[in-house]
């Protein structure tokens, strides 16, 4: 007798990353099991409302934290998986078995992360309350809780809810709430996309990330890196572990087992850290504003003489400075952030090393190979090969 075939509905809104992840670890539930499931979702990849009412099905796994999609299924009469956000309250969850990011433990993991590179002033970037962002509201608790435990205190910004219309308003009331922080603040956004408001507003009015402000986000948005000129810290959440808990509740609930009302908490999976933490605790202000234009222009060619000029020191003069502060020279630091760089664009792109070492400013293929592998004992395609292949599991 041939096994009966489920049809199976995905709720999601799959334009943002992080409802793509949650699909990706559904398909990893998949691939393990081999269940026999069809798999509705609509051609754009979007919570068809439209076309709903006329569908059915086996079983559904939707995303808790729209609305529009908790009030569709209200009164549907087949097993559901809802996925969302963690809350303070209990009686803020849903009323079907629930999959959830634990949002504790994300701010946690950001607050730790800038808190070990020396950061003592922390601040919030968050979204206006709607009852599409509750995730938004608790994530701002989870800030403020962290602050009330370590007896340290912080700034919270909502921000505006961003337009084609308001945008240029919303960037100058941000820029008068940043500017208001103590320098050397370690920000945590929301998400991605309100860290990248960040990173443009500041490039806009020269301030300088991060050697005046650090900032991390979370959700590891890609598309965040090629918007802005300063690449983002950022937390992976673990997304593809919740797609993959969801789906195989859902299947237990199809073999008519009693799993009962769980509320499963998916912590984070790791920080990805980039150049918006690259935080050096540095006082002096010769070689914080020297680290910034070598930040900025190492990838130009720029040798220790071009730094000189930009900072207007004797050469003797900064590199004692350098050395106090960061236990290197000028030269060092220049070939760091080129190596950097490299890096990066090796293992997060597809360009060829031809044109890395290139946009890296190295004046041969060979020179860059030589020193790449007397760096880092590999050459940078073995590095490619390696960093890839971690990406990809």
């Amino acid at each position: 007798m041939q096994e009966k075939r489920n049809r199976i509905i995905l709720l999601f809104n799959a334009n943002k990353g992080y409802d793509r992840q949650i699909i990706k670890g559904v398909g990893y539930f998949l691939q393990a099991t081999q269940v026999n499931w069809d798999i509705y979702i609509a051609d754009d990849f979007r919570a068809d409302f439209k076309n709903f009412p006329v569908l059915t099905g086996d079983g559904i796994i939707a995303n808790f934290d729209d609305p529009d999609i908790v009030d569709l299924l209200t009164d549907i009469e087949m097993p559901i998986i809802g996925v969302g956000a963690s809350y303070s309250h209990p009686q803020d969850y849903p009323s079907v078995p629930y999959v959830a990011v634990d949002n504790d433990a994300l701010i946690e993991k950001a607050f730790d992360h800038l808190y070990s590179k020396g950061i003592k002033d922390f601040a919030f970037y968050s979204i206006p309350p709607s009852k599409y962002c509750r995730w938004a509201t608790e994530r701002e608790n989870s800030f403020n809780q962290i602050l009330t435990k370590k007896g340290l205190s912080g700034s919270i910004y909502q921000g505006m809810e961003t337009t084609l219309d308001n945008w240029q308003q919303a960037q100058k009331e941000l820029v008068d709430w940043i500017t208001s922080l103590p320098q050397n603040t370690g920000i945590i956004a929301v998400n991605d996309a309100r860290a990248r408001h960040i990173l443009q507003t500041c490039d806009h009015m020269g301030l300088k990330i991060p050697e005046q402000y650090c900032v991390i986000g979370i959700d590891d948005e890609d598309i965040i890196n090629y918007l802005s000129l300063v690449t983002l810290s950022t937390i992976a959440q673990g997304t593809e572990e919740m797609g993959y808990k969801a789906a195989s509740m859902l299947q237990k609930l199809l073999l008519h087992k009693d799993i009962g009302m769980p509320r499963v908490l998916v912590g984070p999976k790791t920080i990805i850290e980039r150049r918006s933490t690259d935080y050096r605790s540095v006082h002096d202000p010769y070689v914080m504003q020297a680290i910034h234009f070598i930040r900025n222009h190492a990838c130009s060619g720029i040798k220790t003489e071009q730094v000189l000029a930009e900072v207007r020191l004797s050469r003797s003069n900064l590199e004692s400075r350098f050395k106090a502060e960061l236990g290197k020279t000028i030269h060092n630091v220049i070939h760091e952030e080129k190596f950097e760089k490299a890096k990066y664009l090796l293992v997060h792109t597809t360009l060829s090393i031809n044109e890395i070492y290139q946009m890296c400013g190295y004046p041969s293929l060979q020179y860059f190979y030589f020193l790449f592998k007397k760096h880092y004992n590999q050459t940078p395609k073995e590095y490619r090969e390696q960093g890839t292949h971690h990406l990809n599991i």
